[in-house]
């Protein structure tokens, strides 16, 4: 979803052509494998601290049904994978692509040593935005920092949401995050978070001269973000679970508002 809605704001008023749309596959199918990659790594990472969280001592690597050497194997086919989509991209794309290895690298180990991993999954989570905004001739400008800033809030937001599942199990074991460093006060915070996703948002679809029709989706969007704030209850950890997941649906609004944008 980051990766189409890079795209999509840097054709702002341009229309998609062929090349475009078999962008929006590639990115899709890497998205799909890198995520997956990220996935698996950190689960190589974090599989002795997953044997000890109820939600995440039945994974593949913790649970034994996956040899550590067998983890290691699948992440090489995930990542060769990205890597043959992203050989397929402008070379400027290919750049910011791989500077992406970092954060992901990084990401595992920020629940050590800060209290705010949610802010560097943020960073990483996002990253297709700039990659697809590149590939799809846009340069360094203040909506792609806006648009990916967003994305960074909107991160911040949704998965401190999903922390609060774990905070117990957590605190236990020493694993840090924004649920615990917040605690009762996480509505707030969330709530502030994701008005800056909405305010940033904005100032992404201003500058690149959208039409106003996409208005009225982009208000559905930050609707849809208050909305969770609204129905949040951090004790109750399946509708946690469901918010969380509900962010499938905000980020495919974001790309309707963002399509609208495009193709007007």
């Amino acid at each position: 979803l980051p990766c189409w809605q890079g795209l999509l704001l840097a054709k702002t008023g341009e229309g998609l052509g062929l090349q475009d749309l078999w962008f929006a596959v590639l990115f899709a199918i890497g998205a799909i494998a890198m995520r997956g990659a990220g996935c698996t790594y950190n689960d190589i990472v974090d599989r002795d601290l997953d044997a000890q969280v109820s939600r995440t001592a039945d994974r593949p690597i913790p649970a034994g049904t996956v040899t550590l050497k067998q983890a290691w194997a699948f992440l090489g086919a995930q990542a060769l994978v990205g890597l043959l989509v992203l050989i397929q991209l402008p070379l400027p794309a290919i750049g910011v692509g791989l500077l992406s290895l970092a954060l992901v690298a990084g990401y595992p180990f920020m629940k050590r040593i800060t209290w705010w991993p949610q802010a560097w999954l943020g960073l990483t989570f996002n990253w297709g935005i700039p990659v697809a905004y590149v590939a799809a001739g846009g340069g360094l400008d203040l909506a792609l920092l806006a648009l990916y800033g967003a994305g960074i809030f909107w991160t911040l937001g949704y998965d401190t949401i999903y922390a609060h599942q774990d905070s117990e199990d957590d605190a236990l074991v020493g694993v840090k995050s924004t649920a615990r460093l917040f605690g009762e006060h996480s509505q707030y915070w969330i709530a502030g978070f994701y008005g800056v996703t909405a305010i940033l948002t904005a100032l992404a679809i201003w500058l690149s001269q959208a039409t106003p029709w996409l208005v009225p989706v982009y208000a559905l969007y930050t609707a849809h973000l208050f909305n969770q704030v609204r129905v949040l209850d951090i004790e109750d950890g399946a509708r946690c679970l469901a918010l969380f997941k509900s962010n499938r649906t905000s980020g495919l609004i974001l790309v309707a508002a963002l399509a609208i944008g495009a193709l007007i």
